[in-house]
């Protein structure tokens, strides 16, 4: 059965009386060539663990099961789970999760694997076609969880993997940008026209590969105070680091200048023209300020 052509998806939905869920942004890739460019982009290998989000119909994980040792596939939709059993049943490397990935520990499933195959040194990659609704919520909990993860290769709306990869000073450049550039070096795969889904969405999206970093880009005296700082920068962008950093671990407008004297920034400026660099700075002089 080829799983990304119009004709099986129809039929498995007409199989198994499956209706397309539009609150969970459930919108199925048919192009077998944006497949093969997440799959080639994942460089996954045979000894490799691949966790995917939102499977779908199965398209994405047929194709990454035919490459590597496990898929384990993260579904939200019980739905769907008939249906990923039947277009999957062809394979026996691939267990099919019915759950939120935001409530699955990521940890626990990546150690468990390894304690099971003796696989203790296997490379894991994430791959997944996300829906807008949890995009950056589930980004942040595979990097946040620190479970151990390579790569992640991912289709995201283009508006999103814009705001993703902004540079410092640009109008999308913001709280995500900064973050996500801490923990990965992101790369843009290509852009995926909305024509390429069933059924079609109103956007086009874009893939994005994230290479974790196996050592922070900057040195910090305390990461929560990195990402207090930049969350605080962003919560009220458009005011000065002076006011916007204002009452930050309880410091005073005074404490706040001084830290920012410290940190060389001119206090005028805007996080939207701080690189990490410079927040690494300013979070660590307003570390020392506070305690």
């Amino acid at each position: 059965m080829k799983l990304y052509s119009p004709a099986a998806i129809i039929a498995l939905k007409e199989k198994h009386n499956f209706r397309a869920s539009k609150s969970l942004g459930q919108n199925f890739l048919i192009d077998q060539n944006i497949t093969n460019r997440i799959i080639e982009s994942s460089q996954i290998e045979a000894d490799d663990l691949v966790i995917e989000i939102g499977p779908g119909m199965g398209v994405l994980t047929a194709a990454a099961a035919q490459c590597a040792a496990k898929v384990i596939a993260v579904e939200i939709d019980k739905n769907l789970i008939p249906v990923l059993k039947d277009s999957l049943s062809g394979f026996d490397n691939i267990d099919i999760i019915n759950s939120d990935l935001l409530k699955v520990s990521l940890s626990g499933l990546i150690e468990q694997y390894k304690r099971e195959n003796n696989q203790s040194g296997c490379r894991v990659i994430v791959i997944g076609n996300l829906p807008y609704c949890i995009t950056t919520p589930a980004i942040m909990k595979v990097l946040e969880e620190r479970a151990g993860v390579e790569r992640l290769v991912v289709m995201v709306q283009k508006e999103v993997a814009d705001r993703i990869k902004a540079k410092p000073g640009t109008k999308a450049y913001g709280a995500i940008s900064a973050v996500i550039n801490y923990y990965c070096l992101v790369r843009h795969v290509m852009d995926v026209p909305r024509d390429v889904f069933f059924p079609r969405p109103n956007v086009d999206s874009a893939i994005l590969r994230f290479d974790v970093r196996t050592e922070p880009p900057v040195s910090l005296a305390d990461e929560k105070a990195f990402f207090a700082c930049i969350k605080a920068g962003f919560g009220q962008r458009r005011k000065t680091l002076l006011n916007s950093l204002t009452g930050i671990y309880g410091l005073s407008k005074q404490e706040v200048a001084k830290a920012l004297q410290n940190a060389s920034i001119d206090p005028i400026r805007r996080a939207e023209t701080l690189n990490i660099d410079e927040f690494a700075v300013l979070a660590n002089c307003i570390f020392s300020e506070g305690h």
